[in-house]
This record gives C-alpha cells, sequence and structure tokens, in this order.
C-alpha cells in the first residue's frame, strides 16, 4: 500500500504527482493491465521466449559494433 503525506504548505497536485510516480515505481498500473485479461501458461511462455530471442538479438547486433 502506498502511502503519500502531505507537506507544509504543499500543493495537492504535487501530492498527486508524488503518489503517480511512486505507483509507476511498483509498478502497480503494470500489473493491473496484466490481469485485465487471461493468458494462458502456453502463451505466457511463448511470449517470454520470443522476448528473449529479441534480446538476444539486439545484444549480438550491438556486440558487432563494439
Amino acid at each position: 500500500m502506498i502511502v503519500i503525506t502531505l507537506r507544509d504548505g504543499e500543493p495537492i497536485d504535487r501530492a498527486l504527482r508524488r503518489f503517480k510516480q511512486r505507483c509507476q515505481r511498483a509498478g502497480i498500473h503494470r500489473d493491473a493491465k496484466k490481469a485485465r485479461f487471461y493468458i494462458k501458461p502456453s502463451e505466457k511462455k511463448k511470449i517470454a521466449k520470443n522476448l528473449a530471442r529479441k534480446r538476444h538479438r539486439r545484444a549480438a547486433m550491438l556486440a558487432k559494433y563494439e
């Protein structure tokens, strides 16, 4: 649970901005977005494999230019 305390003389807009930043760092929005739809375990594995493949290709391409 994220708690934001208002400082003396702090506008509510700034406190709301701090709250949003903390939510973003905690990954709450991302988790809520993921939970929106059910993804079968086989689909999760497929997505993870594709992301890993993409990461390795990018690393190999960057290594080639170093």
